[in-house]
């Protein structure tokens, strides 16, 4: 149990380095909203759902911090419609609403890691 527990960790690692890798590469080109950026968002909201089940661990689990990782995630999502939304209609992204993406996608992966 404990190795597909690693198996879905790996996955949402894996989801968090599409959508911000997606990111990056944006970040330094034209700074537009693209297609991997939602998988990674998918892949990551995924697994991280799956890790909220109490499967596979030994001690409780943190429901405040998953509550905030699953907040932040849904901002991140509606950032990326919107922002997808007006990228069709007028063909780029306000510089504030794409650099809040990597800014809060950056947020998520750091809650992670440093709230115990």
């Amino acid at each position: 149990m404990e190795t597909l527990r690693h198996i879905v960790v790996l996955v949402h690692l894996v989801g968090f380095a599409v959508l911000f890798g997606a990111w990056v590469v944006e970040a330094v080109g034209r700074r537009r909203i693209i297609r991997p950026m939602d998988w990674g968002l998918a892949i990551a909201g995924v697994a991280g759902l799956a890790l909220a089940a109490p499967w596979g661990i030994d001690g409780d689990l943190n429901y405040v911090k998953i509550g905030v990782k699953l907040v932040v995630l849904l901002v991140i999502g509606a950032l990326l419609g919107i922002g997808a939304g007006r990228q069709r209609k007028n063909g780029a992204v306000a510089p504030a609403l794409f650099w809040s993406i990597g800014i809060l996608t950056l947020l998520n992966a750091g809650l992670g890691v440093i709230w115990r």
